[in-house]
């Protein structure tokens, strides 16, 4: 039995496919266009409501939740990715009991779909970059009166610093009362209780304990 020999597309498949391909293009133009024009900047309406947004420095789109601008400050030449969470106090329009709430240094990287919620201070320094998925508070929930819904209780406060120049993995969670030295290093889904970190060196697991430390007597090397 002779093969037959293949059947040339029809006029209408090929049309369709045309048609494919060019909606196809004209909806990534579109998108390409929407994050363009929809980032946040230092000279757009929405970056003026900030307490400070440095030079150079960007949110992308699409965002998250974003309230209490006024008590947000960033620094120059820092990029916040897209879907990313960033707010002072607890609802929009709050009168905040500190300003800044949440200060952002120079040049970092704040990796998407991470969330920064501030309600007393959070200072991350300068050249702090993080993976995606990062989330950064000051305060948490309580559960120690049963007669209440967890939901409905809350605990104090307490300030999280991030020193200059450190590194925070994919899905890192900073708790309450952190202090991450300069330097540090926090593996991939480790969470920073409250505490303090060391400078130079490197943390991972739940709760996140000191694997590395830099020393000017031995340089790198593993903690016990």
């Amino acid at each position: 039995m002779l093969d037959r020999p293949p059947q040339s597309p029809t006029l209408s498949n090929r049309l369709g496919g045309i048609v494919k391909r060019a909606t196809g293009e004209a909806v990534h133009w579109a998108w390409e266009t929407a994050i363009e024009s929809a980032a946040i900047g230092p000279h757009s309406k929405r970056g003026k409501r900030f307490g400070a947004f440095g030079l150079s420095s960007v949110i992308c789109f699409p965002t998250n939740t974003i309230f209490n601008e006024q008590f947000i400050h960033i620094g120059s030449g820092t990029m916040i990715g897209p879907q990313v969470t960033l707010s002072a106090g607890m609802v929009p329009g709050q009168a905040c009991i500190s300003d800044p709430v949440v200060k952002i240094g120079d040049r970092c990287l704040i990796g998407k779909g991470s969330g920064i919620v501030g309600h007393f201070e959070i200072v991350i320094g300068n050249d702090v970059w993080t993976g995606h998925h990062v989330y950064i508070t000051d305060q948490n929930h309580d559960y120690r009166d049963i007669t209440r819904p967890i939901s409905q209780q809350s605990m104090p406060e307490r300030s999280v610093t991030i020193g200059d120049g450190s590194w925070l993995g994919y899905g890192v969670v900073v708790l309450p009362g952190a202090r991450i030295g300069k330097h540090v290093v926090v593996g991939a889904n480790s969470v920073v209780p409250a505490g303090e970190i060391p400078d130079y060196s490197v943390v991972v697991g739940s709760p996140a304990r000191v694997v590395k430390r830099w020393t000017e007597e031995r340089g790198w090397h593993a903690v016990d």
